[in-house]
């Protein structure tokens, strides 16, 4: 991937990038404010009790939602694509599980993290295998629960609302798609009562990627082209 001299940033003095780095580093303190303001206006969302007996399928057996907490009082489920053509899961997704690191300290928080997908068990347990990760990935297989929360499209079940919208009055290809998209979603734990808290969409879901993070500060930023990173793959798809 090659980026054009006219792409990039201009030539200066380092008195002329220190006056504009200031000028924006006001600005990244007024989003920093802004952020706070927002994180805390999330934690004040209503709650909404889960009464559907989910049963998930993980290597150690069958599992309730309430099971996957892990005996902690909070837990994030990213619902992990799973790209029904390829047999595989997508590559963002799976960018994601390579840069999780040590969970202690989420844990120490008092929250655990999972990784659910509709795909069956055995097929996340070979691609899993196959991406030599260590982290689980629970399967929802059989349930309701990619589309009771709105990751996975069907327009013949009438799963068809994402990013709390109804995708057939977007028009388009979305308006009849039928698979998963991205998505993130928070539940809370009393006892055995389990209260949904928090679910992000689409772009909501980034800042979930350290990837982006880090691309953000550099000059060529996240190299998206009209696919979002078409840079991305499987870490076995890369070439050397």
């Amino acid at each position: 991937m090659t980026t054009l001299a006219s792409e990039l940033p201009a030539v200066a003095s380092r008195d002329e990038w220190l006056a504009a780095r200031l000028e924006l580093l006001r600005k990244e303190k007024e989003h920093t404010r802004m952020r706070d303001a927002l994180n805390a206006e999330r934690r004040r969302l209503p709650m909404v009790k889960v009464e559907k007996d989910y049963r998930f399928q993980t290597s150690n057996g069958e599992r309730r939602l309430v099971d996957l907490f892990e005996g902690r009082q909070q837990l994030v489920i990213h619902h992990f694509m799973w790209i029904d053509r390829a047999g595989e899961g997508c590559p963002g997704c799976s960018m994601l599980v390579d840069t999780v690191g040590n969970l202690v300290h989420l844990n120490a928080a008092n929250t655990t993290l999972a990784f659910v997908s509709r795909a069956p068990l055995e097929q996340l347990e070979g691609f899993r295998a196959r991406m030599g990760w260590t982290i689980p990935i629970v399967s929802s297989a059989g349930t309701d629960f990619n589309f009771d929360f709105h990751v996975t499209l069907d327009p013949s079940r009438g799963a068809t609302t994402y990013n709390f919208r109804d995708v057939r009055e977007m028009g388009g290809t979305i308006a009849s798609y039928a698979g998963d998209l991205p998505g993130v979603s928070v539940f809370l734990r009393d006892g055995e009562d389990v209260y949904h808290t928090y679910s992000a969409y689409a772009r909501g879901t980034e800042h979930e990627s350290n990837v982006f993070g880090y691309l953000d500060f550099t000059p060529l930023g996240r190299q998206d082209g009209r696919d979002v990173q078409p840079w991305a793959r499987l870490h076995d798809r890369y070439e050397s």
